[in-house]
């Protein structure tokens, strides 16, 4: 059975993206579970960093000058790390990651790899690691220009970048 394919409508253009949930269950499942059930809808992109990743997924985001954004959680609360040894995939370019803020502690934000951060890979007792569960597929471009946009102090958008509908295909 093939994997699902994901489509991002976002302000600036859409794009696609295969998300593992054959090779990430856990964390695959949880992002295609808030899908189905319209979470991501509306939200903005509150962190992007050129030549690295765009980030989003935070309830608080919905208002994008929100100084909660970037806090908050999935209504499912945490999902447990997801590192299965035949399933190391490397945060490549445009690979799509859990974001989180130590270990266990994955929910709803995710993020955009820009550039290949390796460092990001694989979990280390003691470290902080972000599993990858899906893979851009079409629209990179698109992807480009949120990286692109200006920020402020803290890497918010200067210009709100919202995503206006993200869908599932099975």
């Amino acid at each position: 059975m093939a994997n699902p394919t994901a489509t991002f409508e976002t302000s600036l253009g859409s794009f696609q993206a295969e998300i593992f949930v054959d090779q990430m269950p856990i964390t695959g499942g949880n992002f295609v579970r808030l899908v189905k059930e319209g979470f991501y809808d509306g939200l903005h992109f509150h962190r992007v960093i050129e030549n690295f990743m765009c980030q989003f997924g935070c309830p608080h985001s919905r208002d994008p000058m929100s100084p909660r954004a970037g806090t908050g959680d999935s209504p499912h609360g945490a999902i447990p790390d997801e590192h299965p040894a035949n399933a190391q995939i490397t945060n490549d370019v445009g690979t799509l990651s859990m974001a989180n803020a130590g270990p266990n502690t994955g929910s709803s934000q995710f993020f955009i790899n820009t550039k290949h951060n390796a460092y990001l890979d694989f979990f280390s007792p003691g470290q902080s690691k972000h599993p990858v569960f899906g893979k851009i597929t079409q629209g990179m471009d698109v992807v480009h220009q949120i990286e692109s946009v200006p920020t402020d102090g803290r890497d918010r958008p200067r210009t709100p970048v919202q995503m206006i509908k993200v869908t599932i295909q099975d």
